[in-house]
């Protein structure tokens, strides 16, 4: 694994104290590596999980031509050898798991259910509205343009050849890939092992649910926030609390995260004018850095590995202030976790929308303004800020359902302007 100062030497432009977002995410990508670990898992159990090998299909899917629809199949040719009406006769049933066992000729058809596997000779299914049924149910009659050769068909393997890559190794597993296997027979597979994370917050001002609040103390957030993110991601949790703003009880809670987690994400300690000790106990047991991004909210942040009797973990330092641990972990955490993770999985999609509000930005730095996509009064979807951005307003990521991110380069939005919204669903 690259040290992160032989990756940070590589950066012509390099700056500690005015780093940029994409600079930032570079840096981490570089250092990390995905954990090591394998586990067989039955698919049932495998939800959210990602797939350490490629899955390689054992069978055609489907396994032999079928129909796509209740109907009638037949040859074809039969359609293409008459000027008028096609009349067909018709001389049994194929059924879904129940093949159909005869060889009709082109002036014969075969009643045939969706998924029924084409009888022999036929190559096209007519759609059973589309025909007027005769002689008893015996003779089925309808136009010549009503179907084309190879309508209402599936054929062997369109959907995977045997042989076929189905998933990748790296994919993170949904229910439409716990499908997906259970169809290929596939009941086990193998799997990474699940990351393990290590979060505790840091002040003497901070407070745990049910503690009385002294003149001062406010209630801590930040861990309720990074527990309900670090689940969506489907990690190993462990909780450490608060820890108070003393170098022996810091030094104490980072040796244990270490010994115990492959990530320690922290919030607090990291700005300009905290307690220096938190600075040189993370600097003491690691190779980190301490940033300044050129980012609005989340602007301080430490980022680097620390290690304790033989383990190393990967830090992540996030500020104390609510809005900008989440904005920042969307940012950095989470693509550094999916990393670790052995995860292929793609950048937070981002969709442009018309702005219904002004919006003060002034250029050298990406902002998250907190947004409310909605349909305007034509039907297009269109984004207005939550109100006061403040970092320590955590209502406005509640109120939200989007981030408006305005790029390091980008100035002021006026209305109707054009602005890149990463949504909140599934995240948040």
């Amino acid at each position: 694994m690259p040290s992160l100062q032989s990756v940070i030497s590589c950066l012509s432009d390099y700056d500690p104290s005015a780093l940029r977002v994409d600079q930032a995410n570079t840096i981490i990508r570089n250092v990390l590596e995905p954990v090591q670990g394998i586990e067989q898992l039955a698919i049932r159990a495998a939800l959210d999980r990602v797939l350490a090998d490629d899955v390689i299909s054992p069978i055609d899917v489907p396994a032999h031509d079928n129909s796509a629809m209740d109907g009638y199949g037949f040859a074809s040719q039969a359609a293409q050898d008459t000027a008028g009406d096609v009349v067909l006769e018709v001389i049994g049933t194929a059924y879904a798991g129940k093949a159909f066992e005869g060889a009709p000729t082109s002036a014969q058809a075969v009643r045939i259910m969706t998924g029924a596997v084409m009888p022999n000779g036929c190559d096209t299914v007519v759609p059973q509205e589309l025909v007027d049924i005769q002689a008893g149910g015996n003779q089925i009659r309808f136009s010549r343009d009503a179907v084309r050769p190879g309508d209402n068909r599936r054929l062997r393997g369109e959907d995977l050849a045997r042989g076929q890559a189905a998933l990748s190794a790296g994919r993170i597993l949904t229910p439409a890939d716990l499908g997906l296997l259970a169809s290929l027979g596939v009941a086990e597979i193998r799997v990474r092992r699940r990351l393990r994370v290590a979060f505790f917050s840091t002040g003497n001002e901070l407070r745990s649910i049910g503690e009385a609040l002294d003149p001062g103390c406010v209630y801590d957030s930040n861990r309720y926030t990074l527990h309900g993110m670090l689940r969506r991601l489907n990690v190993d949790l462990i909780d450490m609390g608060v820890v108070r703003d003393d170098p022996d009880a810091m030094e104490v809670a980072f040796r244990s995260a270490c010994e115990n987690a492959d990530a320690i994400i922290t919030s607090g300690g990291v700005s300009v004018g905290d307690a220096d000790y938190t600075k040189q106990i993370m600097a003491k047991l690691g190779d980190v850095t301490f940033w300044k991004i050129a980012m609005r909210p989340g602007r301080p942040m430490a980022f680097g590995r620390i290690g304790s009797n033989g383990h190393e973990a990967m830090l992540f330092g996030l500020p104390g202030n609510p809005v900008a641990v989440m904005v920042t972990f969307y940012n950095f955490v989470r693509p550094a976790l999916h990393r670790m993770m052995g995860a292929s999985a793609a950048a937070l999609p981002r969709v442009r929308v018309r702005s219904a509000t002004p919006i003060r930005k002034r250029p050298g730095r990406t902002e998250y303004q907190r947004g409310i996509v909605a349909a305007g009064p034509n039907g297009e979807l269109e984004v207005r800020i939550t109100g006061q951005q403040g970092s320590g307003v955590l209502r406005s990521m509640s109120e939200a359902n989007c981030f408006i991110v305005l790029g390091h380069d980008q100035e002021s939005v006026e209305i109707g302007d054009m602005v890149e919204v990463v949504l909140f669903h599934g995240l948040i």
